[in-house]
């Protein structure tokens, strides 16, 4: 029988998120998933807040919350620029750093970062989305090096195109019709195929994996 683990996962009320909050409570694990108005992601203080006041110390952390502002290069506000970054870079940050200490005296702890393909490769207009999923490309490596000693594993997936409430949002009918186009397997991705993979990452089954940037794409990026 699986051990149950505590997990902690941001955004996990929709979409991806849910999709594995779902599937880790199938499995047997305590998951909680704080709302914005006890996280708010966007605002540095209130993750620090949230940090002092929670007795919640996860075995487990999945920082999946995204948030992306479509503009070009010339007009992207700053205020947009920086709301985007604290919310995918910023704040996995400092939820790793708090959550890192117990999982390191309790010698397990499993990480996930919820990238994005266009970490790797970019589109117009996601400017802002691609330097904040590169930097957590780069957080999760780096975590992985110096906590690997405590047997915490960090990793962090690249999903493609999937059928979420965000892919709907910054894309009308005929733009997702083009996405589906490019991907070699012909569909976008179904929430639960990216929850199964995570699901594996921060499992007993998963001892040697750690470092790793690993795209779910469909083919997308082989292309």
């Amino acid at each position: 029988m699986a051990t149950s683990r505590k997990a902690l996962i941001t955004g996990g009320t929709r979409g991806i998120g849910q999709a594995i909050a779902e599937l880790l409570r199938a499995d047997g694990h305590s998951v909680k998933s704080p709302d914005r108005t006890e996280l708010d992601l966007a605002l540095p203080g209130s993750v620090q807040a949230y940090l002092q006041n929670s007795t919640w110390q996860p075995d487990i952390l999945i920082n999946n919350a995204g948030l992306n502002k479509i503009s070009s290069l010339e007009s992207l506000p700053l205020e947009d620029w920086q709301a985007v970054l604290n919310v995918n870079l910023t704040a996995p940050f400092l939820l790793i750093q708090a959550m890192a200490g117990a999982m390191k005296h309790r010698r397990w702890g499993r990480i996930v970062n919820i990238s994005s393909c266009y970490s790797i490769v970019s589109r117009a207009g996601r400017l802002a989305y691609s330097a904040s999923k590169s930097g957590l490309n780069g957080l999760t490596r780096t975590a992985a090096l110096e906590l690997a000693p405590h047997n915490v594993l960090v990793n962090a997936i690249c999903p493609g195109f999937v059928e979420t409430d965000m892919t709907r949002q910054n894309n009308d009918a005929a733009q997702i019709e083009a996405l589906r186009a490019q991907v070699p397997l012909g569909r976008l991705a179904q929430p639960d195929e990216i929850a199964a993979f995570v699901a594996f990452l921060v499992s007993d089954r998963n001892t040697y994996i750690t470092g790793q940037v690993i795209p779910i794409d469909g083919g997308f990026l082989c292309q």
